[in-house]
């Protein structure tokens, strides 16, 4: 998929399967790196990175796809069914919800417009699925930034949540608050 936004050309964002053994090496970087702190993997070794994505590959419930920007690797998405991941006994999930993390590679040099571009290739590949009814996240409460990109697609901050590793600001986005998001 081709991304415009504010105007100006992003490029081609696509997504293909993680391979956790060929990609551990990147995502480490990313995940350790300080612009990443919310991701909460700052002190994890390589070899800690590639079992996680192991797991996340072999859990029906979890997997975990390599955003690509023109053809380089650029972004990471994560998507899994909150019945069974994440939210288990946190809020009551509906026939439809599915559950997002997504993580924008740290860089020196950003491109204004560029993660709003990316959150919404993964919104739109999320809801390429007709079974998918609305996509749930839990951002830390204090994740401001993530905060305004969630709402800039559609969104809606329902209640505060606790979770074994953060107080997390529960929301949800429908297709058509996403839709009308984005045609906004």
């Amino acid at each position: 998929m081709s991304t415009t936004t504010g105007g100006a050309a992003i490029g081609a964002l696509t997504l293909r399967p993680l391979d956790p053994a060929e990609d551990a090496a990147l995502l480490h970087g990313w995940v350790t790196h300080p612009k990443s702190a919310f991701w909460m993997m700052q002190e994890a070794k390589l070899i800690d990175v590639e079992r996680s994505y192991m797991e996340i590959a072999a859990d029906p419930h979890h997997d975990a796809l390599l955003g690509l920007h023109d053809g380089v690797p650029a972004f990471l998405m994560e998507r899994y069914d909150p019945a069974h991941r994440e939210l288990v006994g946190l809020y009551e999930p509906e026939p439809g919800d599915v559950g997002m993390h997504f993580l924008v590679a740290p860089t020196d040099r950003p491109v204004h417009g560029f993660t709003k571009a990316v959150i919404t290739a993964v919104m739109t590949e999320l809801f390429a699925d007709p079974a998918t009814a609305r996509v749930v996240v839990e951002p830390d409460v204090g994740n401001k930034a993530v905060h305004a990109l969630n709402a800039a697609v559609g969104f809606v901050p329902e209640r505060e949540i606790q979770k074994p590793e953060k107080k997390a600001l529960l929301s949800f986005c429908t297709r058509a608050h996403f839709e009308k998001a984005v045609s906004a």
